[in-house]
């Protein structure tokens, strides 16, 4: 996307209720962290043992919050500051505790989680690709929450298609909660490039080449204990065709499907394991079964580590990459030169061939 934020995703924006994207446009101004919300519809915070209990059921209405600005500043503050410094006589500041009100519209317990979750990919895809610059190399980064329709396909999409002629890839399907889109992606990392094309005067190969979309470089894919189903077989394939390496921690260990169609009369549903997947090599389950995916390279993400913003998993995945492409290079192949005069050859007022 062209905007550096993640403020839209499948059409749908992505704010907090609390940012200076949605405030501005009803004439307020954002918090940030260290400013304090010390009451919600005329209720103190202090007076119940969570903010939560005051924001229950709220969602989608419009509610007051009472806010002190430590960090921001607001003209609002300032006017009461200054209108409580001339009552008082005082002219510090940070003796007079200013408050002001904040209308906004809480997100529901769903939002609230799809925003997280949209923050932390993020910040996890800029921070790949930072990591991948500093390391000397071109990068692309795409997440796959599930495998399930329109959605993840997007996804995949958004993120694969601009970034298909870097020289590294990473495909992230750890948390994934399957589907069944994996021989759609393995289809596509599959493509080969076969034929180059160059405008006259162009660098080498600089029209692209076909197939089209042909991802040229490097594929690591990130996996965890909380990859399942579709994600694991999709990891799999990957590896069982040789198109990329697996990094992270063993997966969870379901490859057998289920159906979707038992409906029963209260509108419930009930499903059973009825889907099996086997080869040759593996047998029944592919060793995804009750076992799961080991990678090439196990590493874990330390509970603590990830809590402050560290991802080691990608780390390692960023020096796989690196070690990778220094020794065997993503280059583009050197066209053959001036093509050979296929003209036919003339004779001159001598009778000489020219």
């Amino acid at each position: 996307e062209s905007d550096p934020d993640f403020h839209m995703r499948d059409r749908q924006p992505m704010y907090s209720p609390l940012s200076e994207q949605v405030l501005r446009l009803n004439g307020q101004q954002a918090l940030e962290p260290g400013d304090i919300i010390i009451g919600v519809n005329g209720e103190h915070v202090m007076n119940v043992p969570s903010i939560n209990m005051l924001l229950r059921g709220k969602a989608g209405e419009s509610v007051r919050l009472e806010v002190q600005r430590v960090t921001s500043k607001s003209k609002v503050t300032e006017l009461r500051r200054a209108k409580m410094r001339l009552l008082k006589g005082n002219d510090d500041d940070e003796d007079i505790p200013a408050t002001e009100p904040l209308v906004v519209v809480p997100l529901s317990s769903y939002e609230r989680d799809e925003l997280i979750y949209a923050a932390w990919e993020w910040k996890t895809r800029e921070r790949a690709k930072i990591l991948a610059a500093e390391s000397g190399f071109t990068l692309g980064y795409v997440h796959l929450q599930d495998m399930s329709g329109a959605p993840a396909t997007n996804a995949f999409a958004r993120g694969f298609y601009p970034d298909h002629d870097k020289q590294a890839l990473i495909v992230d399907v750890r948390h994934n909660a399957g589907g069944n889109i994996h021989s759609w992606l393995l289809d596509i990392l599959q493509r080969k490039a076969w034929v180059y094309w160059q405008f006259r005067g162009d660098t080498d190969g600089g029209l692209m080449w076909d197939e089209h979309f042909a991802f040229r470089g490097h594929l690591v894919v990130l996996i965890d204990e909380k990859t399942g189903s579709n994600g694991e077989i999709f990891a799999r394939g990957v590896s069982e065709l040789g198109l990329g390496k697996i990094v992270g921690k063993r997966s969870w260990g379901g490859s057998i499907g289920l159906k979707f169609d038992n409906n029963l009369v209260d509108g419930g549903i009930a499903t059973a394991p009825e889907i099996g997947v086997y080869n040759d090599k593996y047998g029944w389950g592919m060793g995804i079964e009750q076992m799961g995916v080991v990678p090439d390279v196990e590493v874990d993400n330390n509970p603590r580590d990830a809590y402050e913003g560290e991802d080691t998993q990608l780390e390692v995945a960023i020096s796989v990459l690196k070690e990778w492409l220094k020794n065997e290079e993503v280059v583009l192949p050197k066209n053959p030169g001036r093509p050979k005069n296929m003209s036919k050859k003339r004779k001159d007022s001598e009778g000489c061939l020219v």
